[in-house]
């Protein structure tokens, strides 16, 4: 399916209502054990405390108001496959990280006896507000449906919408309390097995995900009144088999992306790339064109 039929025509283009002009400064800066960033828009902590949690801390310069909880923004939580969750978060598997020359972060975990695959994350700044993350995995023997899954927890936002299919069209559609607490998006039926073949059961926290209408494309937006910011998260198609979200209003505030959903053989690799984007008065025309720009600069599949 061609991606303008995908999500519905929109024009690739970044509207600069969405993107205000900063004095970008796109580089991380290491301070120990953690990076910190100051981009002009958004400024904050990479793995706060060397832990792996992603953006520990997100703070708006316009308002100073921190827009991350404490498990952060686009962290690794759990690693799935159809029989086993392997460790209980990538969050406490022991891993190394680097400064890259053009001011990106690396991380990487290598295999153990926990973990049969080695997981490589690169956080990059593209803009003032927007942040990609490059996930790589490489099996360490057969994976059948490995899932990466990318976790983002935000302080306020209560609003959660996700696009999907309703009614004949693509449209963000509402995570609303009366469609069940935990809610999943799924690509496709298959994406619907894959969520529901048992690997939702296993402790820790085990959750009983309800299903809801197929994407429209894999993104999702949370919004928040007081500040009046808009967090938008999205992947390529081909990267992303699920897009997963609390109601809007419970505790959590997070948004999750299900990556990869695929068999592995032992001693492939493969790649899911995503994006968050902070900004202000982001209309979902703007999300739509964003996307398609995203797909198309990132080689997103037809």
């Amino acid at each position: 399916m061609k991606l303008r039929t995908f999500i519905g025509g929109a024009m690739a283009v970044l509207l600069p209502a969405a993107m205000p002009a900063y004095a970008e400064d796109l580089r991380f800066s290491p301070a120990g054990d953690e990076f910190h960033f100051d981009t002009g828009a958004l400024r904050g902590t990479l793995r706060g405390g060397g832990k792996s949690t992603g953006l520990s801390a997100v703070f708006d310069c316009a308002t100073g108001t921190n827009l991350a909880r404490s498990m952060g923004v686009f962290s690794h939580y759990r690693l799935l496959d159809s029989e086993t969750r392997f460790g209980t978060a990538a969050w406490d598997w022991t891993n190394t990280v680097k400064l890259l020359p053009d001011g990106a972060v690396e991380a990487l975990w290598r295999a153990d006896a926990d973990h049969p695959l080695d997981l490589k994350a690169i956080y990059r700044w593209t803009a003032s507000n927007a942040l990609d993350v490059t996930t790589t995995v490489t099996a360490r023997k057969d994976l059948r449906k490995f899932e990466s899954f990318l976790a983002s927890y935000f302080n306020g936002f209560s609003q959660s919408r996700v696009f999907a299919q309703h009614n004949g069209k693509s449209e963000f559609i509402a995570a609303e309390k009366s469609s069940g607490t935990w809610q999943a998006f799924p690509r496709d039926d298959d994406a619907v097995k894959i969520i529901g073949d048992g690997r939702w059961k296993r402790p820790p926290h085990p959750v009983e995900w309800n299903i809801m209408p197929q994407l429209a494309a894999p993104m999702g937006m949370r919004h928040d009144d007081a500040t009046g910011l808009t967090a938008l998260i999205m992947s390529r198609p081909q990267d992303c088999f699920g897009v997963l979200t609390p109601f809007g209003e419970e505790g959590h505030r997070s948004l999750y992306l299900s990556l990869f959903g695929r068999d592995l053989k032992s001693g492939e690799s493969v790649s899911a790339i995503s994006r968050l984007v902070i900004g202000r008065g982001i209309s979902d025309a703007q999300a739509i064109s964003m996307f398609e720009t995203f797909v198309k600069e990132k080689g997103g599949a037809d």
